[in-house]
């Protein structure tokens, strides 16, 4: 794969400098998908490479990181869930098993048995004194920020900040608690929306805005480099980004097609048979707004429900569906994470590695953008 034309630079260079990185495209930390392969691909393209938490134990993320540190020592992205631990309703619970029960006798699976737990952990000391530990280039937030003591130790470790936002309220609320610069999250992106002001998810998610016409209200709001995430998967998406004021972009599903994407058979066959138009936002499987390829569950139970558990509650009950589906060959019971633009990510030959899929979408897009 070629590299950029040393005689091309990026119009807008706030994120390449704030971050140390060479070309402004962030990978986006999706919890599952993403280990340290991964990140130490894109990072040593170029680009900003993340390790997501919020599904590791201590030990795991703790593994993660020495494998990137033995391979790379380029700045990397940590990245941290910063919701409300859940508060468990026995009788949610109850109304959520019995709504799944017809699932269970389908598949011969005991309605009774005991669910796995389906827990992320908010970032909290424990979770800081990693950040301490580890001291990345950069920490990302989704769900908010932590509170103020916590994000005072984060910055002291050097660490740049960043965070979601979903409007313009929650960019300037970023802002304004010392955040270096905020990811504007559109409508399009795959996986879980990152809001955290406004009232309720679901009522807010059916209103949120695209990226098209999130990112430069966003940009015109705030005085820090604005990050463009939402349905970009190519050099015209990133193209796009600049165009409307944008500093850098945050990719996610077109990484999930690269080798080092850890994702089931039946996600990985429905990434690629997907077309546009076959995605949804859905809370059915964790208990917070998602957008992901429309499935059987999504189908027949939401795909957005008021019966399910709060996040991240709602998924055990279904992960027992899910192994029996996926054993079958079938993606009918797991979240199959993607964003609206992912038909753009599929290549007719052999996928593109995370390091060569960096170095094209900087190539193409340099060349796109004319500087």
């Amino acid at each position: 794969m070629s590299k950029p034309d040393a005689g091309k630079t990026w119009p807008d260079q706030r994120v390449t400098q704030l971050f140390g990185i060479e070309h402004p495209i962030l990978q986006g930390p999706m919890a599952g998908p993403c280990y340290a392969d991964m990140a130490i691909a894109v990072a040593e393209a170029g680009g900003l490479g993340s390790l997501p938490t919020a599904t590791f134990s201590a030990d795991q993320a703790r593994a993660e990181w020495q494998i990137i540190r033995q391979q790379t020592d380029k700045p990397i992205n940590l990245n941290f869930f910063c919701h409300t631990a859940p508060k468990v309703d026995a009788a949610r619970e109850t109304a959520w098993r019995q709504r799944l029960a017809p699932y269970y006798r389908e598949f011969g699976i005991d309605p009774t048995v005991p669910i796995p737990t389906s827990n992320r952990t908010p970032f909290d000391d424990g979770l800081c004194r990693m950040v301490e530990e580890f001291r990345p280039a950069v920490v990302s937030f989704h769900f908010g920020l932590p509170e103020k003591a916590l994000l005072a130790r984060v910055k002291a470790t050097g660490a740049k900040v960043i965070a979601s936002a979903t409007s313009v309220d929650e960019a300037l609320w970023i802002e304004a608690q010392g955040a270096d610069a905020v990811i504007a999250q559109g409508a399009e992106a795959g996986g879980h929306r990152g809001m955290f002001l406004n009232g309720d998810p679901l009522d807010v998610a059916l209103t949120q805005s695209g990226t098209m016409a999130l990112v430069p209200q966003v940009v015109d709001a705030v005085k820090v480099p604005v990050i463009a995430a939402g349905g970009i998967a190519d050099a015209r998406g990133i193209a796009a980004a600049f165009a409307l004021g944008a500093s850098g972009v945050q990719i996610g599903t077109a990484y999930l097609f690269t080798p080092e994407a850890r994702i089931s058979a039946p996600h990985r066959a429905a990434l690629t048979g997907a077309k546009d138009g076959q995605t949804a936002l859905t809370n059915i499987f964790t208990g917070r707004p998602a957008r992901g390829l429309m499935n059987r569950a999504m189908r027949e139970l939401g795909p957005l429900s008021r019966d399910v558990p709060e996040f991240p509650l709602a998924g055990g009950a279904l992960t027992p569906l899910k192994a029996k589906a996926e054993a079958a060959g079938s993606g009918d019971f797991g979240s199959l994470w993607a964003g609206q633009a992912v038909a753009l990510g599929k290549r007719p030959q052999q996928p593109l590695g995370a390091a060569d899929l960096t170095r094209k979408l900087a190539v193409e897009a340099l060349e796109r953008i004319g500087v």
